[in-house]
């Protein structure tokens, strides 16, 4: 079938030393002993392990013993020193030259002789100056195919919001999921682990006929640039700069395959550890078992984790941050799936800045099932929002008490977002924000204050026995925005001391807390509360990535408000009162 991750990694790493000494202007015969290898070894269609391992690399055609050593030392280290020597020796930004399509070393070489080009900032100048398409052998055409190029390799390098990728996926498991013989697939990465960005998109699948899923595959209609075509394998470019490469895998080492490319990079390294301590090695096809080099092929992951002594561990969980340990001991804990949720604790209704009345955001609610849901419109000092002066909340308790009486099956809560203002005081006097059943308490406004400032105001919210959640609690928009300067110490230290509960905002461009931060509040005994801040009956649906973010921070259902039984959830809130 295909041959190995190993395989493609060494081959990735000759071509790069091939192009680093063809910039350093190094000896023809060495820079083509290079390549003539890597592409052998990228060709190869056995293992490169099984391969070192019965001492046959000089057998592949252009592996001479020098480059041999390399491959060990490669496999055996994780890395080629002569490799890392080349980088260093190389100015950083003509090394990220030669990753911009259609640009090779003697190109490179020849701009910054020309016109002293030595990095992508360079690079771009003289394209947008139009100096390029006046040297030689370049033109208009090469100089727009550059700037394109340069625009692509900007975007490309920029990792994308989970649920960006996530319609992809989709879209992708959806279209080749009907081809006959298909017997497995699913995306794997980062997208798999639910984090909150994604990089390239990695799609596996067994295939009783690979090449035609592969065909199949750089067909969809969504594809805008094929950048590799195999027989088993694919690279594609889908809106504009977003890379998903397809592998189809045997149905045998599917098990070992999928746990080898859901990563991430460090617990897979604390899985091979573990192997080799227990006899074994392992790698993407199969788990070996060093006494007599007999392979093991496993279908499934579980039984991976199985054969080393693990308990199953969730992909979410897998940041080697732990788990591995806790696996070992049987002690992994039983974290929250979105069917363990009871409600929305922060939506927002047409009172202020939703697009659908109280009735309609609670009739979404009963569909998903919901037990509960609080209607936490904004207050005044967000104006914007058409935040609602007192009288006006006064009339929305009323508009949610007639709500809950033409509705069955579902609880609406009065609730409000109430703003922490600049001097740490809230929006709302404390018998209005007595009377609501959920407040949630947010920064909105000085976000640039100090470190003392926002730590102080939002301690100040959390004392506030009036105040359930706090809302986004750091601020941060994933690609736009910093978290604030905060001390988040002595936020977790304040909210474990009164049992205010903090937020996972599970707005895909928020999800704040983070996962690092919500695995903190946790092991501090922090009660979290996963809100969808809707603010329409569809953004109900985002539930699912604060969910991701719950699961990476190994969450389970007693640390959340909204996993609690409406019973529940009132008398913990009337405790804190």
């Amino acid at each position: 079938m295909t041959n190995s991750v190993k395989n493609r990694e060494i081959a990735a790493i000759l071509y790069e030393m091939a192009e680093l000494l063809e910039l350093h202007a190094e000896n023809r015969f060495k820079i083509i002993a290079f390549s003539k290898a890597a592409r052998a070894i990228e060709s190869l269609k056995e293992d490169i392990v099984q391969v070192c391992r019965e001492k046959r690399l000089q057998s592949i055609p252009g592996v001479g013993k020098a480059i041999a050593q390399k491959v060990e030392e490669y496999l055996r280290t994780g890395r080629i020193q002569s490799h890392q020597e080349l980088l260093a020796q190389t100015p950083s930004g003509q090394a990220e030259l030669l990753k911009i399509s259609g640009l090779g070393p003697k190109t490179i070489n020849m701009l910054h002789e020309k016109l002293n080009i030595s990095n992508l900032d360079d690079l771009e100048k003289a394209a947008t100056e139009h100096s390029i398409r006046r040297l030689p052998r370049m033109g208009e055409t090469r100089e727009k195919n550059i700037l394109r190029s340069i625009e692509r390799y900007k975007k490309r390098s920029q990792r994308i919001l989970y649920s960006t990728a996530e319609p992809i996926v989709n879209e992708i498991l959806t279209y080749l999921g009907g081809i006959a013989g298909l017997e497995h697939i699913t995306a794997a990465g980062s997208f798999r682990r639910g984090k909150e960005t994604v990089g390239d998109i990695d799609i596996l699948a067994t295939a009783t006929s690979p090449e035609e899923v592969v065909a199949s595959f750089v067909c969809m209609p969504m594809v805008e640039e094929v950048l590799a075509n195999g027989p088993t394998k694919a690279s594609v470019i889908v809106q504009e700069t977003i890379q998903v490469d397809l592998r189809i895998v045997e149905h045998r080492s599917y098990g070992t395959v999928l746990q080898y490319f859901t990563g991430s990079k460090d617990h897979n390294v604390r899985m091979r550890q573990l192997a080799l301590g227990r006899g074994y090695s392992l790698s993407e096809y199969s788990l070996t078992r060093l006494a007599d080099s007999q392979d093991l092929f496993y279908e499934t992951e579980e039984e991976v984790y199985a054969a080393l002594g693990l308990q199953y561990i969730p992909p979410e969980m897998r940041e080697e941050n732990g788990e591995i340990e806790a696996a070992l001991q049987g002690r992994l804990p039983s974290i929250v799936e979105l069917k363990d949720l009871r409600g929305d604790l922060h939506v927002h209704s047409s009172w202020s800045d939703g697009r659908a009345s109280v009735q309609e955001m609670a009739e979404a609610a009963l569909v998903l099932g919901y037990e509960y849901i609080a209607i936490c419109d904004h207050s005044p000092s967000i104006g914007i929002a058409g935040g609602l002066v007192p009288e006006k909340l006064e009339q929305k308790i009323e508009a949610v008490a007639a709500a809950n009486e033409a509705l069955e099956g579902i609880t609406i809560l009065v609730g409000t977002e109430v703003d922490i203002k600049a001097d740490g005081a809230l929006d709302y006097p404390d018998e209005l924000l007595a009377r609501c059943n959920v407040v949630v308490a947010s920064v909105h406004m000085g976000q640039q204050q100090t470190e003392r400032a926002i730590t102080g105001r939002l301690i100040s919210a959390i004392e506030n026995k009036n105040v359930d959640i706090i809302g986004h609690p750091t601020g941060r928009i994933i690609n736009q925005r910093e978290p604030y300067d905060l001390d988040l110490q002595a936020v977790l230290e304040a909210a474990a001391r009164t049992g205010t509960a903090l937020e996972i905002n599970a707005y895909p461009g928020r999800l704040d807390l983070n996962d690092i931060n919500a695995r903190a509040a946790k092991d501090m005994g922090v009660r979290m509360s996963i809100n969808t801040d809707a603010h329409d009956p569809k953004m109900l649906l985002n539930m699912k990535y604060g969910v991701n973010v719950a699961r990476r921070a190994w969450l389970e259902k007693k640390d959340l408000l909204n996993a609690m039984s409406l019973h529940e959830l009132m008398n913990t809130l009337k405790s804190r009162q």
